[in-house]
């Protein structure tokens, strides 16, 4: 078979196949000087909040802003502690600790990669304020059984959607499972900007005016400061772009959706691939298999010109950054067990069925098969 060059993500097919109209949008918004706030921004905010099914969305500077900023206005202050994920990117308890908690750390599913909410209750103490599920991945977390948990004992609940744009559970979108929902538009996401963006979206009207308050120097008119906030916000050229590309995010998510059927077919078998919970709607922000001997599969397949990925090399509790918890493998074992299995592959909106085939042939081939 002729060797071929997998990208793992393709952004620049993605603006060819509508070049025409991010480059009319980007024009308009430089025509109108309209960089920070005004109508471009107010027209996403406006579409996204649709999109998603709730009643509030508000721009900010990127998703590591928009859960630091909901964590703060959902009332986390020193002290507190916020349950999340082991298995997640470093944004998500960072952004607990820049709110002025301190992450605990829950294990992950083994089939779903998601957070263990069996395992949540047992990590519950009387200083725990709120819990960060993050969609991993693209799949939606247990809500279910995380919303009981946190109707039992008066927590709040800030999604981290940032991998799950468009994701469901059931008949509702994430974004809508919890008090408020945290979404990045870096641009590999789904949805993503040539930039960095983020966004929360929330029903709660309170909490939407705190949040947008809190990301604008805490204040709602040019002078009238209220507190003292930050300033974080999505800015015109982002939003007409996020607008333009929001329009195809339903496309995109279906052929994302297509290839990861083909893989699932295609590698049955031969490795373990992930797993879909019933009900849900997974968007696969990432395609994550495991093998044994990783790194050696990655090499190999690289030599044939497939890009993969590690997401995340190593769990959150074992990072030197919270080494001061002292973590053993027997604290997280799940996430501990899989870092060194772990390998995404290639998985984007642009990629052919020629693509989808090769990466399927040479797993095979690197992998004996």
């Amino acid at each position: 078979m002729e060797r071929l060059t997998i990208p793992f993500v393709d952004l620049k097919a993605q603006y060819l196949s509508i070049k025409r109209e991010v480059d009319e949008a980007i024009e308009n918004v430089i025509a109108k000087s309209s960089f920070i706030g005004g109508d471009y921004v107010k027209s996403f905010e406006r579409n996204f909040s649709a999109y998603v099914g709730a009643r509030h969305c508000i721009g900010v500077g990127n998703g590591t802003d928009a859960l630091a900023i909901s964590l703060k206005c959902a009332g986390v202050k020193s002290g507190d502690e916020v349950i999340t994920a082991a298995n997640t990117f470093i944004a998500t308890s960072e952004a607990i600790t820049l709110a002025g908690g301190r992450p605990v750390f829950v294990d992950c599913d083994p089939v779903t990669f998601n957070i263990d909410a069996q395992k949540i209750e047992e990590r519950i103490t009387e200083r725990t304020k709120a819990i960060v599920p993050v969609h991993l991945y693209g799949q939606p977390a247990d809500m279910e059984g995380i919303g009981m948990i946190a109707k039992k004992h008066n927590l709040r609940v800030i999604e981290d959607a940032a991998q799950a744009h468009g994701a469901s559970l059931g008949e509702r979108k994430v974004g809508t499972l919890g008090d408020c929902a945290c979404f990045s538009f870096f641009p590999g996401k789904n949805l993503g900007a040539y930039g960095d963006g983020g966004a929360v979206v929330t029903d709660n009207d309170d909490l939407a005016k705190m949040v947008r308050m809190y990301a604008n120097h805490g204040r709602l008119d040019k002078f009238g400061h209220e507190f003292e906030g930050t300033n974080s916000r999505l800015d015109g050229l982002q939003a007409a772009i996020l607008d333009v590309k929001l329009k195809h995010l339903e496309e995109w998510t279906a052929r994302r959706i297509a290839v990861a059927g083909a893989y699932d077919r295609g590698l049955a078998g031969i490795c373990v691939t992930p797993e879909k919970r019933a009900g849900v709607k997974h968007v696969y922000h990432l395609y994550v298999i495991r093998v044994k001997e990783r790194e050696k599969v990655k090499a190999a397949l690289e030599e044939r010109g497939i890009a993969t990925g590690i997401h995340y090399p190593i769990p959150l509790p074992y990072l030197k950054a919270y080494e001061y918890m002292r973590s053993t493998p027997e604290d997280y074992p799940v996430s501990y067990s899989m870092k060194d299995q772990i390998l995404s592959i290639p998985m984007h909106g642009s990629m052919t069925e020629e693509h989808v085939s090769y990466v399927i042939d040479q797993i095979k081939n690197v992998l004996g098969f």
